[in-house]
């Protein structure tokens, strides 16, 4: 092995290694507390042994009834991610409004990821004001945002990613874009609805 091949493989090697480590352990758990790592969310059932499994939560002063609709409208040509809009909603401004038009979900409708509009996930189940469960309806993918209020005023927002890898798959290729990056995304898109139902709680 050439002296320059032997350094690329060891700065590859201590790369994974803090990866695995160090990284990935914190993205996975972003926000979150042990208890709310530990405790149950819809859809939990979904996805039987996920190689990814993700739980990150962020503090939000504002009721419940201010933080549920900013979810519900959520989706590329709906209301948008409130995260990096060129990056995940085709260069379109997420929604600084709650938008009537897209506040009547049913069991059942796609939430759009894809710029077609026509590939996503799809409404599993939801409770108003609590929590809401997205699938891939084959049981690979689960998505839940859980509301737990903490007192009048102040609550938690949680949210869950479970996935299962299918390492043959052409799919693998978007599981591997989740693994590196879904926690860029999440992290802006928490942050941007805390920003806009604080705002709303205080109008």
């Amino acid at each position: 092995m050439q002296p320059s091949t032997f350094v690329i493989a060891f700065i590859l090697f201590v790369l994974v290694l803090f990866y695995l480590a160090f990284f990935r352990p914190w993205q996975l758990r972003w926000g979150a507390t042990d208890e709310e790592i530990k405790r149950s969310m819809p859809g939990d059932d979904i996805v039987e042994k996920p190689s990814f499994d993700a739980t990150r939560a962020v503090t939000i002063n504002a009721p419940a009834e201010d933080i549920y609709p900013w979810i519900v409208q959520m989706g590329v040509n709906r209301a948008g991610w409130y995260s990096y809009d060129l990056l995940d909603n085709l260069g379109r401004r997420s929604a600084e409004v709650i938008l009537p038009e897209h506040q009547n979900i049913q069991v059942g409708d796609l939430n759009p990821m894809s710029p077609d509009g026509k590939q996503g996930l799809w409404v599993k189940d939801f409770r108003s004001t609590e929590w809401m469960l997205w699938w891939d309806k084959i049981g690979d993918t689960s998505w839940a945002w859980g509301i737990y209020s903490e007192g009048e005023s102040y609550s938690r927002l949680v949210t869950r990613v479970r996935v299962k890898y299918r390492w043959f798959s052409p799919a693998i290729l978007f599981n591997l874009i989740i693994e590196f990056f879904d926690i860029v995304m999440m992290r802006k898109c928490m942050l941007g609805i805390r920003r806009l139902a604080e705002a709303m709680s205080l109008s």
